[in-house]
């Protein structure tokens, strides 16, 4: 059985590396090697591969960015040189990861275990999805948001985002260029964006502090912040309390 495989690395060492030891593979093609997150998601969703050595730590597009955003769930081999990450790739299900610098005995166990899936015909989008839910749940703190609007791939940097606001299974991302939909919850955001910058002031709203311009008095339980853009937003009690420490009130 042939398996298409592509590698998304941007350290030509590493790259280099994985070439030499996927020669004992005769049954692995490689379809293409990427240097950033924007055309491996490319590469991923266009030439649908079965097997991908995915880095984590890359520019444009994060490894687990382009978890969340792929459309074609292949089987998938994390490579990274921090711990941290390759834990809990590992353990939410990734077919496997190898910590740099790897051995090849290391990586043989990582594609054997991959080319048993692979012919067993696993379907790998719940093994993504989990992961994808596992790392919600430990969130690394993120400085910007990769978002789809059609074909298109847009990263949003935090500090350009007014507030976010519940929509269904998805959150409301708003900027002053537009708004955009991220399958995410609140509470993942909640504890993924910067304390005390980003305040959860309402069950449907994370406000951006610095985009406040002012609080007003609502009623005995409410108040409303008013934004740079003039637009308001409702602060519940308890967000209220958040608000006020964030800001020093």
């Amino acid at each position: 059985m042939e398996i298409k495989a592509i590698i998304i690395e941007d350290e030509k060492p590493a790259t280099e590396l994985l070439l030499h030891y996927l020669k004992s593979f005769s049954q692995i093609t490689i379809s293409g090697i990427f240097s950033d997150g924007f055309s491996g998601l490319k590469a991923i969703n266009e030439l649908h591969p079965q097997l991908v050595f995915l880095d984590i730590q890359m520019p444009k597009l994060t490894g687990l960015e382009i978890l969340e955003l792929l459309e074609h769930r292949p089987a998938l081999i994390f490579t990274t040189a921090y711990d941290q990450y390759a834990v809990k790739a590992f353990e939410a299900n990734a077919v496997d990861y190898l910590l740099k610098p790897f051995h090849k005995d290391r990586f043989n166990v990582a594609v054997n275990k991959a080319i048993e899936r692979i012919t067993q015909k696993v379907n790998f989008q719940p093994v993504i999805q989990s992961t994808i839910q596992s790392l919600e749940q430990r969130p690394e703190k993120i400085e910007r948001v990769a978002v789809r609007t059609g074909s298109k791939i847009q990263v949003i940097p935090t500090e350009q985002i007014l507030y976010l606001e519940a929509d269904g299974d998805y959150v409301k991302i708003h900027t002053k260029e537009g708004n955009f939909l991220k399958e995410k919850t609140m509470r993942y955001f909640e504890s993924a964006l910067t304390e005390n910058k980003f305040v959860r002031i309402h069950r449907s709203y994370i406000a951006n502090v610095d985009m406040i311009q002012k609080v007003e008095y609502y009623d005995k339980e409410n108040h409303v912040a008013v934004l740079k853009n003039n637009e308001k937003l409702k602060v519940s009690s308890s967000g209220y309390k958040l608000l006020r420490k964030a800001i020093n009130l």
